[in-house]
């Protein structure tokens, strides 16, 4: 795509009446996803920790910055490719691992894997996904795409899924670790909705040869719940979700003992830097994590190998009052090798953000709540649309502020507020 080709053609189709499939506006993105969205299912994905702070200051962190641009320094194109270990490639954006991509559309993970090969954008495919890695990356065929994985209390059940990921031919593993508990999210608790209880988001669970196993074991302990219609909606929903049959579900009750296998097993709050050792003795591929958010870990980091690093808090979903990513950038960048690689994740709602982060020292940076909204309101159409503005808004940002790749980003195009 000719990004600026993108943008004219907004305006020439506007002289035949038709507008863009999705707003630009992100709030009034976020505004139509609300409506197209059921309220547990539009919650779930717009909620912070508590009080939200987190999320307002990956937001206004960008606000304390003023782009200071150079004049004549004029170019008719643009290089915007970058090389990510062995990857290049042809924008710095990736699309962010978000579980359950079937809250915003019933064919979420696929219709985002069709985007990301209509856009060559990298798809991070979730833990919680709603399909297989196999179906995921059946429909991204020859895309680059990288694994994030959740560290489950059971080993042999991480290295089946380190397996998967490299039988797909994922090329590197994102390794999440600000998540070994779920956040106080007040919206969720509100409406007292997790959609794993209801066997959403694990189909990488539900196709696992270990965890198939695993679920057959006896659970170590659940609650009871009573008996209401809502709750037999709920089961029967969950049964049809399975594989198999209904009828095969019911009798064999797999998909009730995988949702509590699930809730056992999902988290490792005892996480630690020998796991991370582990895994690293379990795979040749790159390995980062994502999460970091101070510059002494990212320093032990380093030293156990792990081969880059995702500054992220989670789009504020973990901690309230978090401090926002992009000053955790800033931060570690400066305290590290040059050429150590930084990749930012939350915040990120227009180009100018991705430019600002570019400039402050991340190589590449991922999109989150935004393409999630547009998946909500036209699928991987909108997902399309979503990123090709936001391409765009880069190139626009760069040959207006005198700059030909990448590179040539730096703190010096900036000013802070």
């Amino acid at each position: 795509m000719d990004p600026l080709m993108h943008l004219k053609e907004i305006y020439l189709k506007g002289n035949s009446g038709i507008k863009p499939i999705i707003p630009l506006c992100y709030e009034e993105l976020e505004s139509k996803a609300k409506k197209a969205l059921p309220k547990n299912s539009y919650d779930y994905i717009y909620t912070g920790a508590g009080k939200h702070i987190g999320v307002s200051n990956n937001q206004s962190a960008f606000k304390k910055y003023a782009i200071r641009p150079r004049m004549l320094h004029g170019n008719a194109s643009l290089d915007t490719s970058v090389k990510i270990f062995d990857t290049q490639l042809q924008s710095p954006f990736l699309f962010a691992p978000i579980g359950v991509l079937e809250l915003a559309h019933p064919k979420g993970d696929l219709e985002l894997a069709k985007a990301s090969r209509n856009l060559q954008i990298p798809m991070i495919i979730s833990n919680q996904a709603s399909y297989s890695m196999e179906a995921i990356t059946d429909t991204l065929q020859n895309m680059d795409r990288w694994f994030q994985l959740y560290f489950s209390k059971n080993y042999e059940f991480v290295e089946s899924l380190i397996q998967r990921a490299e039988e797909t031919k994922c090329s590197a593993i994102v390794i999440t670790v600000d998540t070994t508990i779920l956040g106080w999210r007040q919206m969720d608790l509100q409406n007292a909705f997790l959609p794993f209880t209801l066997g959403k988001g694990i189909a990488q669970y539900t196709s696992d040869p270990v965890f198939k196993k695993l679920m057959q074991q006896k659970p170590s302990s659940y609650n009871k719940m009573a008996i209401t219609p809502a709750l037999i909606v709920n089961m029967l929903g969950a049964l049809s979700r399975f594989p198999g049959s209904l009828l095969s579900n019911l009798v064999s009750k797999d998909p009730i003992k995988a949702i509590r296998k699930f809730i056992e097993i999902y988290s490792k709050p005892d996480l630690n830097w020998n796991d991370i050792r582990w895994i690293k003795s379990k795979t040749k591929l790159p390995l980062l994590i994502k999460g970091i958010l101070r510059s002494d870990d990212a320093k032990i980091a380093m030293q156990h190998g792990v081969d880059g690093i995702i500054v992220s808090n989670h789009g504020g979903r973990q901690v309230d009052h978090v401090i926002s990513s992009l000053d955790a950038l800033v931060e570690i960048k400066s305290q590290i090798p040059a050429s150590y690689p930084l990749l930012l994740d939350s915040g990120i709602r227009t180009g100018t953000d991705a430019f600002i982060a570019l400039c402050l020292g991340a190589k590449s940076v991922l999109v989150g709540r935004p393409y999630v909204y547009s998946l909500a309101i036209n699928g991987h159409q909108g997902v399309t649309e979503c990123m090709n503005n936001f391409i765009t808004e880069l190139h626009i940002m760069m040959m207006l502020s005198g700059v030909k790749n990448l590179n040539e980003l730096s703190p010096e195009l900036l000013v802070k507020n």
